[in-house]
């Protein structure tokens, strides 16, 4: 046995012994039952040197996000088991079921709540882990494969997050199954067959949602929990990670020495020295999320799906609102190169950091290309996922799929050449990108004064040409309309 492993099980003995001995004295009925199921199971003998293993002192508080992160799964679960008693995985009751759980069931508006913001909260802790692990430099030797589990698990959060949403099964989950059956679709080679796997058919129907259901029930939660706990094995096999030091890079050939030298002089028991700090904060998330769950409620379901409907707006919810961002303001010429590259690279860097940037210095004030790398990112996240709530971009329809008018104070004093111009502009769909007066889409520039910016040469050309995802009506627009269109244009003034 080398010194670190018996440096490391004296210190996982001792403080087992002393748990031991706590419990020993233990008094009453409570007392007496636990020695009753310890002679039987060896819960002391097993379970104690895993919640006292030795953990390094001085940890800061950014590691209790890691259990948060299980603390929301369990909520996740134990909520979700309660949902499925009631919903109904078919195209025919999903949607109602939701309601009546919603509005009848009793505490199912509670229930719901929780699983929603679970969702959120899971995401939240999953996100800071991860990104404090990585300033943190705990990903370093020997713990690569505990961040490599890690990654994963922030792939299968994100997984089950987004699966969850479809089951919702109303206007916007319904065509959301379609952006991403029609994004699985621009894959080469295998694009149909992957499409055919996201939708389980040929359409959009019951066995695409008992797909989902399926996937988000039991699939994604059993790797969860295969992942857990290989994750949480790791965690004591290799030991909690001490906190940085600038100037004390990793070297694998002697980080393990160093480590159980750590151990050996400045550590404490995982438990309970240290996990109170995981319970206070634990209990208070849960507390969080309960609160959130009576005051605030879960999101109001959106209209029964209609196929029918094509003027829909599959908004998912915020932390996809980055990415539904960035291919929204992309030129359709490089989207289909994102869609399936931004998901590459970046799964690609997770899972080859570790092994590229295993040793060195681990303190954030010696590597700032991983600070100003993280403040980036942050930085995008929030901006996008704003620019993508507020939606500029998206197409404006009225309610029921009718179209936009051009305002009856625009028309005023216009020619009968300008009001067939209106008309091209609202048949056309143009109101739908563009506002005059108040009325349409923001996605293009605002037109109520384009007369006063641009000429009718400009405005023609504009027209035919297109640019900035705006569509080239060259060749698809008959000249009379053309010039109608631009002589209402240029009397906007």
């Amino acid at each position: 046995m080398s010194t670190t492993e018996r440096v490391e099980t004296e210190a996982a003995e001792k403080a087992a012994k002393e748990a031991a001995e706590r419990q020993t004295e233990r008094s009453g009925v409570g007392g007496a039952a636990y020695r009753w199921l310890d002679e039987r199971m060896g819960l002391t003998d097993t379970l104690m040197p895993l919640l006292t293993h030795p953990a390094p002192k001085k940890l800061n508080f950014w590691y209790v996000f890691g259990s948060a992160t299980l603390v929301a799964f369990i909520i996740q679960v134990i909520t979700g088991v309660a949902l499925a008693l009631t919903y109904v995985p078919a195209p025919s009751g999903a949607y109602d079921s939701l309601l009546f759980i919603t509005n009848d069931e009793l505490l199912g508006r509670v229930v719901r709540g929780l699983h929603f913001w679970g969702a959120t909260a899971m995401i939240v802790c999953i996100a800071i882990h991860t990104i404090s692990v990585f300033l943190m430099g705990s990903f370093k030797y020997p713990r690569e494969i505990n961040w490599l589990t890690g990654s994963i698990l922030l792939l299968l959060t994100l997984a089950m997050a987004f699966s969850g949403q479809l089951l919702r099964w109303d206007q916007t989950a319904y065509w959301s199954i379609g952006v991403a059956a029609a994004q699985a679709g621009k894959t080469p080679i295998i694009g149909d067959w992957l499409a055919h796997l996201v939708v389980a058919g040929d359409v959009i129907g019951g066995a695409t949602l008992t797909r989902f259901y399926g996937t988000h029930v039991f699939l994604i939660p059993a790797l969860i929990f295969l992942l857990v706990g290989v994750h949480l094995y790791l965690v004591v096999k290799e030991g909690v990670s001490e906190a940085p030091v600038p100037g004390k890079p990793v070297a694998p050939a002697t980080y393990r020495q160093e480590y159980a030298e750590i151990l050996a002089h400045d550590s404490e028991p995982f438990f309970p020295d240290f996990a109170w700090k995981d319970f206070i904060f634990g209990f208070c998330l849960a507390l969080l999320l309960l609160l959130l769950a009576i005051f605030v409620g879960p999101p109001d379901l959106a209209k029964p799906p209609d196929p029918t409907i094509i003027q829909a707006y599959p908004r998912p919810d915020w932390y996809f609102l980055p990415y539904f961002a960035i291919l929204a303001l992309l030129p359709p010429a490089v989207e289909d190169y994102v869609i399936l590259g931004f998901p590459l690279v970046a799964g690609f860097i997770m899972l080859v950091l570790p092994f590229i940037a295993n040793k060195g210095e681990r303190a954030p004030s010696r590597r700032p290309w991983a600070v100003a790398s993280m403040v980036l990112f942050i930085l995008a996240f929030i901006v996008l996922a704003i620019y993508g709530d507020r939606a500029p971009w998206s197409p404006v329809f009225a309610e029921g799929g009718a179209p936009l008018q051009v305002p009856a104070s625009v028309l005023q004093g216009k020619t009968s050449q300008e009001y067939g111009g209106s008309l091209v502009y609202q048949n056309k769909g143009c109101i739908n990108c563009h506002t005059i007066d108040g009325v349409g889409g923001n996605r293009g520039p605002n037109l109520t004064h384009i007369g006063s910016r641009l000429s009718a040469d400009q405005l023609t050309w504009r027209i035919l040409g297109g640019g900035n995802n705006m569509p080239a009506y060259a060749g698809n627009m008959e000249p009379r309309d053309l010039s109608d269109l631009v002589a209402f244009l240029e009397s906007l003034k």
